[in-house]
């Protein structure tokens, strides 16, 4: 592993997509996580975000994100196909092969599995013409899918080419750490990994859970649990994992900060899992003990 195989989300760094993509540059990174509000927000529009994203030079890891959208009916289930085509438009004017869809939070969502499935199914189909694929994250507040098992199960059910599973070690760290689900999924259908940690060791509510997510979330290795999260990539490197891993930090305190020094935060991060991931992977090829 090494710095090309990690990217970071634009959601990271403050100031304009310009600013954002050229720190991430200088700072040795080869991709980028793009967020939907970072093009229509761009003061020269959308074509003028797009060109700056070409001229970057950066790779784009993946386009977010589509919310809320398996489980509805009706006029909201007809709202969100409409949603689904915008994103995915955008999706491909920028570039990017990939679209991130997290699990629905809403009331007025089914819980029966066959109803969500049923979605993700059409969405992924939506997709097909465009040559994207759609990665399906379970958020840990999410009301009926809210762990990585429960997304993986869906997509199984869904049974799509183009239909693979996102892991977030912030959601995964929220809801109770375990790899155990790991060994049930299939590591080409396993489309993105993105990273970060926290800095308290648990969430005491749904609450507090969202306001930690959005707010403070740091890189790995700055963190309470970052050698569960040396521990989440060493394993996805073992199960052969060869994917893209990007930093989804969402950070008040990085947002006040130059984009170049939060990049440089971000590469000290890249240093220190894959110096953990090298480290502890070692004596077990050699067959030894992980301790």
């Amino acid at each position: 592993m090494n710095l090309d195989d990690f990217g970071m989300d634009t959601v990271t760094l403050a100031g304009t997509l310009h600013a954002k993509l050229g720190a991430m540059r200088a700072a040795g990174f080869s991709q980028v996580m793009l967020s939907a509000r970072d093009i229509v927000g761009d003061p020269g529009g959308e074509a003028s975000a797009f060109a700056t994203m070409r001229s970057s030079g950066l790779r784009v890891t993946g386009f977010q994100v589509l919310r809320d959208f398996e489980g509805l009916s009706g006029h909201l289930h007809a709202y969100k196909i409409d949603i689904a085509k915008g994103m995915l438009e955008m999706c491909h004017a920028a570039g990017s092969k990939l679209l991130l869809a997290c699990s629905s939070t809403s009331a007025h969502a089914s819980q029966d599995p066959e109803l969500l499935a049923r979605d993700l199914r059409k969405l992924a189909m939506l997709a097909i013409p465009f040559n994207i694929r759609i990665a399906y994250e379970a958020l840990s507040w999410g009301r009926s899918i809210n762990q990585y098992p429960q997304a993986w199960e869906i997509i199984e059910r869904a049974d799509r080419a183009n239909l693979g599973l996102a892991l977030d070690s912030f959601h995964m760290l929220a809801t109770g750490f375990s790899l155990d689900g790991l060994d049930y999924v299939s590591p080409e259908k396993i489309f993105l990994v993105q990273l970060a940690d926290f800095m308290w060791q648990e969430t005491r509510s749904p609450e507090e859970r969202i306001n930690t997510a959005r707010h403070f979330r740091v890189f790995p290795g700055e963190g309470v649990h970052s050698d569960e999260v040396a521990e989440l990539v060493r394993s996805l490197d073992r199960m052969g994992y060869r994917g893209d891993y990007s930093f989804e930090v969402f950070n008040d305190d990085y947002l006040q900060l130059p984009p170049p020094l939060v990049a440089e935060r971000a590469r000290r991060s890249v240093k220190w899992l894959t110096d953990h991931v090298s480290r502890r992977s070692l004596p077990l090829r050699l067959g030894g003990s992980k301790h």
